[in-house]
C-alpha cells in the first residue's frame, strides 16, 4: 500500500520544480520521490557532541608548561601580569 504525503511549497519552490520536472519530462510527483529518495541515503547528522568526537585527543598534546592542568590559575595570572 502506497502512502500519501501533502506538502505545501512556497510559489517560487514550487514553480521551479515543476519547470525542472517539466524539462525532465517527469511529473513532479516523481523528482518530489527522487529528491527524497535520495536525501535518505545521505549519512544521518552527528548527535556527539565535538568532544567526544575528539576525546582520543584530549591530553595528547603537550604545551611546554609542567603542570598545566593543575597550576591553569597560577599559570594564567602569570602571563596576565606580564602583559601577554
Amino acid at each position: 500500500m502506497e502512502d500519501q504525503i501533502t506538502v505545501r511549497f512556497p510559489r517560487e519552490l514550487s514553480k521551479a520544480l515543476r519547470e525542472r520536472a517539466s524539462r525532465m519530462r517527469r511529473k513532479p510527483s516523481e523528482v518530489v520521490r527522487m529528491a527524497v529518495s535520495e536525501f535518505l541515503q545521505l549519512s544521518e547528522p552527528r548527535t556527539t557532541r565535538a568532544a567526544d568526537r575528539v576525546e582520543d585527543l584530549i591530553g595528547s598534546l603537550e604545551s611546554g608548561l609542567p603542570e598545566m592542568a593543575t597550576r591553569h590559575r597560577e599559570l594564567l595570572v602569570k602571563k596576565l601580569r606580564r602583559g601577554r
